[in-house]
């Protein structure tokens, strides 16, 4: 195993080390095959090495890396007009991450209330159990003392709301309120889906009291739900003023975008925000031959297809094994289960049996597999998780 002693204590790696990926498979540099069902936590939705990604990739690497955003990028113009074609948008904002995307979306949203003639309008109202990113303004968005703590006060503007409350946040706007930002499905806080009803209503909210509506598509989007964007399951209803997005767009390539209404992005002009590498010629290649495979309806007919079978074999191991398992939730291939035993144990002994999961808040077991998986993958995990929570009885029980 090569030492980590000269990179950030960030992190936590186990002990394999993965030099090759091929569809929903990763090996290890002494050859060992382990199925991968967290997908790099939802951004490899093409699973690895997927050969349109891979020579599109290598043929772009071949003419032009980087330009900057003095210039145009012709990859970059049709990208924006596909996604805004398939989306509420008007515009796009290319960035390098999901981070940098909420922090787009929020400037975005503050400087259209400013515009429009509101500059008391700064707030931003946020949801408990969110997670927006790792920046300092994404970290107060989140509102996790765990993420805050060390970091000096916490920044002005950002109020933290009890999850899919409405009447909370009724009560929360004010004549500061400049917008609601959301996760459709909460990924980091427990795989938490809102109800399309819950989004429509707020929506309402948004219209009645001229606030933007925000969403934090990062983990849902890209396909994941069975809908390009996990709010599209609101046919129309529900549709954000602005949307952060990225993981799942670049397929496992460093992309990630803002996307908005041509109202919503009028304050968002020359000098008000840049990005040295966001939109460059690498990503924007990448980012169209993924999005060729997640407009194909024949993809996102998949997805619900595989996830409904998945979820059925969830409630089967929760019959099973109900000393393990509490419920199952979330939404389409954006799902886990809430465990009675320590997730982050029953994670690690699922990598001792070579399937890759993940774990999140509220002790929930979290799985984003590739989009591409079949139910012969599922079959193949299930058999491995009904193992795992057999052995997990020894484990101890979550307390929180």
């Amino acid at each position: 195993m090569p030492a980590n002693d000269h990179i950030f204590n960030c992190y936590m790696p186990p002990d394999e080390v993965f030099v090759r990926g091929e569809g929903v498979y990763l090996y290890t540099e002494d050859g060992e095959k382990y199925l991968d069902f967290i997908a790099g936590i939802a951004v490899s939705c093409l699973g690895h090495a997927h050969p349109h990604l891979v020579d599109t990739l290598r043929q772009q690497a071949g003419k032009l890396w980087h330009l900057s955003n003095m210039f145009r990028v012709e990859d970059g113009i049709r990208l924006a007009e596909r996604y805004c074609a398939a989306t509420f948008a008007d515009k796009v904002f290319f960035t390098n991450s999901g981070a940098e995307a909420v922090e787009c979306a929020m400037k975005t949203a503050r400087r259209a209330q400013y515009v429009a003639g509101y500059p008391e309008r700064y707030e931003i109202l946020t949801c408990k159990g969110a997670f927006h990113g790792r920046t300092f303004a994404t970290i107060n968005a989140g509102g996790n003392p765990k993420y805050l703590e060390g970091f000096g006060p916490a920044l002005p503007g950002f109020t933290n709301l009890p999850f899919g409350d409405l009447e909370a946040i009724k009560n929360a706007i004010s004549e500061k309120t400049a917008a609601i930002l959301m996760e459709p499905v909460q990924g980091e806080g427990g795989v938490r889906a809102l109800p399309v009803q819950f989004l429509k209503d707020v929506r309402r909210l948004c219209d009645e009291h001229g606030i933007l509506l925000i969403y934090d598509e990062v983990q849902c989007g890209a396909g994941r739900t069975g809908k390009l964007f996990a709010h599209q399951w609101a046919d129309g209803e529900a549709d954000p003023d602005v949307m952060a997005v990225a993981k799942g767009m670049g397929g496992g390539f460093p992309m990630g975008a803002c996307l908005a209404t041509a109202k919503a992005a009028e304050g968002m002009v020359v000098g008000t925000h840049g990005s040295t590498y966001g939109g460059g010629p690498l990503a924007m290649a990448v980012g169209n031959a993924v999005f060729d495979e997640l407009s194909d309806p024949e993809m996102m007919e998949h997805v619900v297809k595989v996830s409904n079978y998945l979820l059925q074999q969830y409630e089967q191991l929760k019959d099973n094994h109900p000393d393990v398992v509490v419920d199952v939730r979330g939404k389409g291939l954006l799902s886990g289960m809430k465990l009675k035993k320590k997730a982050l144990d029953v994670r690690n002994l699922a990598r001792k049996h070579k399937l890759l999961v993940g774990n999140a808040g509220d002790n929930v077991l979290r799985i984003t597999p590739p989009l591409i998986i079949t139910e012969d993958h599922v079959r193949e995990a299930v058999d491995i998780l009904d193992q795992v929570f057999t052995e997990a009885r020894d484990i101890p029980d979550f307390e929180g």
